[in-house]
């Protein structure tokens, strides 16, 4: 039986740039100290390397794994670490040539040594692959685990049985769905929109009061990181010397207006107005912002993963300042909606660049957030899901090649275009009646897998092909 994914699992608060990269070596780090601290055995270590393969030792550099596992060996939470400290964190580890086991044992840690980038090598299972290689009472064990998108990572013990390290027990929930079909089976065995399918689902595990916190702390802290890129000026670390563009691009559309607070802010892009060359300034404007801020280690959150954080945020404050929906049940509303679709992708294919190239980042998020604003505006549950069909079947084939191995070249533009298609996608799906559409959202789900399965590794986040080829990436510190 496939476990239950919660929202919670497809939205995670984190640290940026990257969720398999960077969120996902993270919580191995912290799991595999936790694991060793559960069987007393942390005061007992003498020694601990981390090797990374694939991907993961191809970009990351780039996309931060030695700064993410690092922190995870400390034991910072990236859910409320201070992320203007993570720097100095990393600096005092590498001064002192010795790292604190979660604060508790100080052990010597070279970081030059103890962390190996094998970019010829790569794991069987995925190519995001770590190994934990710890000296406890003189006897080396090894961890292994792999970061399999969207900072869901999965362990493999000596045993060498995988398992889901980021889940609890698997719920039984009322209505359980992994494909297209069961999910529009409930809905219409129900009469219940998406939302409210996979609200009934949260219910099983959460108290309604708690649910709604938790998922309007999802959406404050994506408003938080629009806000803060929108009013951040400056170039992007990593040694591309990308300029951020949100900061330029906000002021152009209040026309320099100063503004106190959030609320002021806002208002000040309402009043600008509603034609469609400023709407789209707008939307690409918040996805920038995002995505400026991920690439700066800012807080982000999966939607459904780092590289692709933009997209859904970007749409959702579309929706609140230009469509009015803006109630705290409409937020809540557009956020379980696009769960349930990255639940579908999920299942029935990846959600992760390593695997499938930015089509399952990107295009799963525009997926994601066009079923949403479909729903949010009115439409039916199957125009929410020809939405979603919509918006992938015009990403199938995109290609992972970030330059230098940095989440910013072409990243950060890929989820304006990602937003940009999601509203187009959901307008169009308004317009249209899903019962004679040719191509089903199962269908492209599957040939979104098929692609993924024919594509050239060297486009899956490697940064061997593309335009990662096409700059010279001794700019990066990749």
């Amino acid at each position: 039986m496939e476990k239950f994914i919660s929202v919670f699992d497809m939205f995670k608060i984190g640290v940026g740039p990257s969720s398999s990269h960077t969120l996902g070596p993270w919580l191995a780090a912290l799991h595999c100290l936790n694991h060793i601290d559960d069987l007393n055995d942390l005061q007992k270590v003498e020694k601990i390397q981390i090797k990374l393969y694939g991907s993961l030792a191809k970009t990351g550099k780039g996309h931060g794994t030695d700064i993410a596992v690092v922190m995870g060996i400390l034991g910072a939470d990236p859910t409320t670490i201070k992320t203007d400290l993570i720097s100095n964190l990393m600096d005092d580890v590498k001064k002192q040539q010795s790292i604190s086991l979660k604060y508790k044992k100080q052990i010597p840690f070279n970081y030059d040594v103890d962390i190996v980038f094998l970019k010829d090598q790569s794991l069987p299972h995925h190519p995001n692959g770590l190994k934990f290689l710890i000296t406890i009472n003189g006897v080396e064990k090894v961890f292994t685990y792999f970061s399999i998108g969207g900072g869901f990572i999965e362990f493999e013990a000596e045993e060498a049985t995988a398992s889901d390290a980021g889940s609890k027990l698997n719920l039984e929930v009322p209505f359980d769905f992994y494909t297209t079909n069961e999910l529009l089976h409930w809905c219409m065995k129900t009469g219940m929109n998406i939302s409210d399918i996979v609200r009934e689902n949260e219910k099983t595990n959460l108290e309604e009061a708690i649910l709604n916190e938790k998922l309007d702390a999802i959406w404050n802290t994506m408003l938080s990181c629009i806000y803060k890129g929108c009013k951040t000026e400056g170039v992007l670390p990593g040694g591309l010397q990308v300029r951020r563009r949100a900061y330029d691009l906000n002021n152009q559309l209040i026309q320099h207006a100063s503004y106190n607070n959030m609320d002021e802010w806002k208002n000040l892009l309402v009043k600008g107005g509603h034609d469609f060359s400023y709407i789209l300034d707008c939307v690409s404007c918040f996805a920038l912002a995002v995505n400026e801020e991920n690439a700066s280690f800012g807080r982000v959150v999966t939607a459904p993963t780092n590289g692709a954080a933009g997209v859904i945020p970007a749409v959702l404050l579309y929706a609140q300042l230009f469509c009015n929906k803006n109630k705290p049940s409409e937020i809540r509303q557009f956020i379980m909606t696009a769960s349930a679709i990255g639940v579908l992708f999920k299942s029935g294919a990846t959600i992760s660049a390593a695997m499938g190239g930015c089509q399952a980042e990107i295009g799963v998020s525009s997926a994601m957030a066009a079923a949403a604003l479909t729903e949010l505006l009115g439409g039916n549950q199957k125009q929410c899901l020809m939405a979603a069909e919509i918006a992938m079947e015009h990403h199938l084939g995109l290609t992972c090649d970030p330059v230098g191995g940095l989440v910013q070249i072409p990243c950060i533009e890929r989820n304006t275009m990602g937003a940009i298609k999601a509203i187009t996608a959901a307008q169009l799906a308004l317009q249209s009646k899903p019962d004679f559409a040719v191509v089903s959202l199962d269908k492209v789900i599957k040939t979104m897998w098929n692609t993924a399965l024919d594509m050239n590794v060297k486009y899956k986040e490697t940064a061997d092909g593309g335009l990662a080829v096409q700059i010279p990436i001794a700019l990066a510190e990749c």
